[in-house]
């Protein structure tokens, strides 16, 4: 006696791009009733938390890099134009995402004291300077650090 298991596997699961491909279709047809909705609810929960990661992401490395321009003196000369571009690039890739979901603002509003934190941690950790040098509050508001004429902390 074998035992035999009808396991269907899902579209979802056998080839992506065609189920994203139906499943729009389906969409635009108003054809809802065959709709994998347990798929494209995960799908679209997805995209909000994919959002949210990588402007996050963004806001830390801007904040590290803004540290590096106030704090890391012995380097500053040789690093600040990799910095100052890099900075740049940070605020375009975040205004980028700002753009397209603009209330993704609020977010990193939210975000901005925890994302400092995690890029002081990054910048000692590279610097190796003396955590007591570097403030655990920031220095600069989010504004002030999305501000694309701002290269960074006024040096004292």
């Amino acid at each position: 006696m074998t035992l035999t298991t009808d396991i269907k596997i899902s579209l979802y699961e056998q080839d992506y791009q065609l189920w994203l491909e139906q499943t729009l279709n389906q969409l635009r047809n108003g054809d809802f009733d065959p709709i994998d909705l347990d798929n494209l609810i995960e799908e679209l929960e997805s995209l909000g938390k994919s959002d949210k990661h990588a402007i996050s992401s963004y806001l830390m490395r801007l904040c590290e890099h803004l540290l590096k321009v106030k704090y890391w003196e012995s380097e500053r000369e040789a690093c600040l134009r990799g910095w100052d571009i890099e900075i740049t690039n940070f605020r375009i890739e975040i205004q980028k995402r700002l753009k397209t979901s603009p209330s993704l603002k609020r977010y990193l509003q939210d975000s901005f004291l925890s994302e400092y934190t995690y890029a002081r941690k990054l910048f000692l950790k590279t610097s190796q300077l003396d955590p007591d040098l570097i403030p655990e509050e920031p220095c600069f508001t989010l504004d002030r650090a999305l501000d694309e004429d701002w290269i960074g902390c006024d040096r004292d």
